[in-house]
C-alpha cells in the first residue's frame, strides 16, 4: 500500500501555483518592484527627465498592478493546470496585457485614445509624430521578456520548496517509522510475562503497544490534538514504567489545553523516548523526567527535562545521533516558519528540551487536563 502511493505521489504532475500577489505584503512587493524597474529603464534610456519618469512609472505600475489583478484572477484555474501548461498560461497572459497596456498608452500619448469612442482626439501629450508602433514591439517584447525571467523564478522557487518538503516528509517518515527494536523486544517479554499471572495488564499493554504502531504507521506531517499526543506519551510511559519500575519516575505538568491546539504526530513522544532511553536508563538508580506544558495566549510550550548519565555510563550505553531533534526542528519550521523554536540547555547534571509554537485554537478550554487544569502523577 505504502509502495502504490509513493508510486502516485511520483506519477502526479505538479501543478504551477501562482503566490498570492492580491494580499496587503503581495501588493507592496508588486508595487515597490515596479518602482525599482521602472526606475532602471529611465536610467538605461539616458532620457533623464521628470516628465519621463514620470510617465514610465505611470506605465510601468500600470502594468505591474493588471497582470497581478489578473494573476490572482485566474490564480485557482492555473494551479488545476499542469506545470508547464500553467508556466506557459500565465505568461501569455502577461504578455498579451503588457501588449494592450502599450497600446493604450501610445494611443494615449498621441491624444488619439478617444477616437476609439467616439470623442475628439485630445492634444498629444508628446511631441505628434505619430504612434510609434516599434516602440509598442519593443515594449512587449520587453515585457515578455521580464515576464518569462519572472514566472519562471517562481516555477524554479516552487519545485525547490516542493523537493526539500518531500525530502523533509521523508526524514518524518524515517522518524515516525522508527521504533527502537530493544523496545518492541522488551515490550513483547513484559506481555509475555504478565499473560498468566496479570492479564488484565498484558492486554493493556497490547493496547498501548498497538496504539504507539497505529501513530507511527500514520502519515508523515498530520497534526493531531495536543491532548491526543498527550494521550500517547502517557501510554508510552506505563509500558517503559512497566519495564523500569521504580526508577522511572514522570511529573507531567500541564495546563488546561483549549479546543483546537493542534501538534504534528509525534512531536513530544521521541523527546520523552530519549529522555527515559539517554536519562534513566543508564542510572541505576533512575531518576524523574518533568513534562510541562504552558499554554500562554496564542503559544504553546513544550519542556521535557531529564537527569543525565556521567560520561562514562552515557559512553557504554551509547549517544543518539540527534535524528529526532533534526526532525521535529524541520516540521515545526515547515509548518511554523521562524514563529517556532526548540532550545536544548545541557547543565551537566540535566538536559533540557523546550519547544515552542504558535496555535490557531479558540478561545473555549476544555477541562481536559489533570486535577484543576494541571496533572502530576509518578
Amino acid at each position: 500500500m505504502a509502495e502504490s502511493e509513493s508510486e502516485s505521489a511520483r506519477t502526479s504532475p505538479e501543478r504551477f501555483e501562482i503566490p498570492e500577489l492580491c494580499s496587503a505584503s503581495g501588493l507592496v512587493a508588486v508595487v515597490i518592484s515596479a518602482q525599482l524597474l521602472a526606475v532602471v529603464v529611465v536610467l538605461l534610456s539616458g532620457a533623464l527627465s521628470w516628465v519621463t519618469f514620470g510617465i514610465t512609472s505611470l506605465f510601468v505600475q500600470w502594468v505591474a498592478l493588471v497582470s497581478a489583478g489578473a494573476l490572482c484572477w485566474m490564480r485557482s484555474w492555473l494551479a488545476r493546470l499542469p506545470s508547464a501548461a500553467g508556466w506557459l498560461s500565465a505568461w501569455l497572459m502577461v504578455t498579451g496585457i503588457v501588449a494592450a497596456c502599450a497600446v493604450i498608452a501610445e494611443l494615449i500619448l498621441e491624444g488619439r485614445f478617444g477616437e476609439w469612442f467616439g470623442v475628439a482626439a485630445a492634444d498629444p501629450l508628446l511631441s505628434p509624430t505619430g504612434p510609434d508602433w516599434s516602440m509598442v514591439l519593443r515594449t512587449t517584447l520587453v515585457g515578455a521578456i521580464l515576464a518569462g525571467m519572472l514566472l519562471r523564478y517562481l516555477l524554479v522557487q516552487q519545485q525547490l520548496r516542493e523537493r526539500e518538503q518531500s525530502e523533509l516528509r521523508l526524514r518524518v517518515q524515517a522518524l515516525q517509522s522508527r521504533i527502537r527494536p530493544h523496545f518492541l523486544f522488551n515490550s513483547m517479554n513484559i506481555i509475555a510475562s504478565l499473560i498468566e499471572s496479570d492479564p488484565r495488564t498484558a492486554e493493556l499493554v497490547v493496547e498501548d503497544l498497538s496504539e504507539l504502531f497505529r501513530a507511527s504507521l500514520n502519515e508523515a506531517g498530520n497534526q493531531v490534538s495536543l491532548q491526543e499526543e498527550l494521550d500517547l506519551c502517557e501510554r508510552y510511559v506505563r509500558i517503559e514504567q512497566l519495564r523500569l519500575g521504580k526508577r522511572l519516575q514522570v511529573e507531567w505538568e500541564v495546563d488546561a489545553v483549549p479546543h483546537g491546539v493542534q501538534i504534528p504526530l509525534l512531536t513530544i513522544q521521541p523527546l520523552l523516548e530519549n529522555a527515559i532511553y539517554h536519562g534513566i536508563q543508564p542510572l541505576p538508580e533512575g531518576g524523574t523526567v518533568y513534562v510541562r506544558v504552558q499554554i500562554e495566549g496564542n503559544r504553546v510550550s513544550v519542556e521535557v527535562d531529564n537527569p543525565l548519565a556521567p560520561p562514562d555510563a552515557a559512553r557504554r550505553h551509547g549517544q543518539g545521533n540527534r535524528m529526532a531533534l533534526a526532525n521535529i526542528r524541520s516540521r515545526l519550521g515547515v509548518l511554523y516558519g521562524a514563529d517556532a523554536s526548540l532550545e536544548v540547555h545541557d547543565s551537566g547534571e540535566r538536559y533540557r528540551i523546550r519547544l515552542s509554537y504558535p496555535h490557531e485554537g479558540g478561545g473555549q478550554s476544555e477541562a481536559r487536563a489533570r486535577a484543576g487544569g494541571e496533572r502530576r502523577h509518578g
